[in-house]
């Protein structure tokens, strides 16, 4: 990479298509820092906020340990008692192309994820939606690993606060320790920090009355909702639940990487 792109990496990647803006900082996780339609953002805003990549685990690691096989492992506590969202968040990814409406980025797996491989994230903007993916690839050992995405929606734009519609199957029970029971039981009222199942894929629409309605779509079937700030919604699409590492492993091999996608639609109301 040149200094001139390294320079535009740390500064933020920016894309666009009719009236929508998209904002990438690479250096920060490769998480998206603005979303704006029509010149209103749609993100939270800060360094810890926007939108962030979960990779390779999503959500909660039960004590931030995980098994593949008979090798066990112990991630850092970053969220004692627990190992929360993954390494891709605190990582700086390598910019392999960016164009005007699309980007790819990449980063090799490292300590403290105990196995070698790649994760690439896509993005592509179109005036009307965005479109991401996630793929994470090994050089070598299979390992167990998940993939999801974590935004941060404001709650409220131009005076209206969002209201959530979602139709799950099921709410994955959530335990004192904030993990899932293991347990599928009828969905309950929020607010949530809750995990659901939708079979037939995540289906998830924000609407700010008389502002935008925004429909967050995946071919997987978790989502985590999560409302309890005031500040902001979280609609968070990922390939398994949290613990998945431990409840329901997907294996990453040399011949089936993991695939993960998500598409944000909007229309203004």
């Amino acid at each position: 990479m040149s200094d001139s792109e390294e320079s535009n990496s740390e500064a933020g990647i920016r894309l666009t298509a009719g009236d929508a803006e998209l904002t990438i900082t690479p250096a920060n996780g490769c998480r998206i820092a603005g979303l704006r339609v029509g010149g209103t953002e749609l993100l939270r805003q800060g360094e810890r906020y926007g939108c962030f990549p979960m990779v390779p685990w999503c959500g909660r690691t039960g004590n931030g340990q995980f098994r593949n096989g008979a090798v066990s492992h112990q991630m850092p506590l970053n969220s004692p008692p627990h190992a929360i969202h993954g390494t891709g968040r605190d990582t700086a990814w390598h910019t392999v192309s960016a164009g005007d409406s699309t980007a790819t980025f990449s980063y090799e797996l490292t300590e403290p994820w105990p196995y070698s491989g790649l994760v690439t994230q896509t993005f592509e903007l179109t005036a009307d939606s965005l479109t991401l993916g996630l793929g994470v690839e090994t050089h070598e050992t299979s390992f167990p690993a998940q993939a999801g995405w974590h935004p941060w929606f404001l709650r409220n734009l131009g005076g209206s606060d969002a209201e959530i519609g979602f139709s799950p199957a099921w709410q994955e029970e959530r335990g004192g320790d904030h993990l899932p029971t293991g347990r599928r039981i009828e969905p309950l009222p929020g607010p949530w920090d809750d995990c659901f199942g939708m079979p037939d894929g995540v289906d998830v629409t924000l609407t700010w009355p008389e502002q935008l309605e925004l429909k967050v779509a995946s071919r997987a079937e978790w989502v985590v909702v999560y409302d309890e700030q005031a500040e902001a919604i979280c609609v968070e699409p990922q390939s398994g639940p949290p613990n998945g590492l431990n409840s329901a492993p997907r294996l990453v091999t040399p011949l089936e990487p993991l695939e993960m996608g998500t598409t944000w639609s909007w229309r203004r109301l």
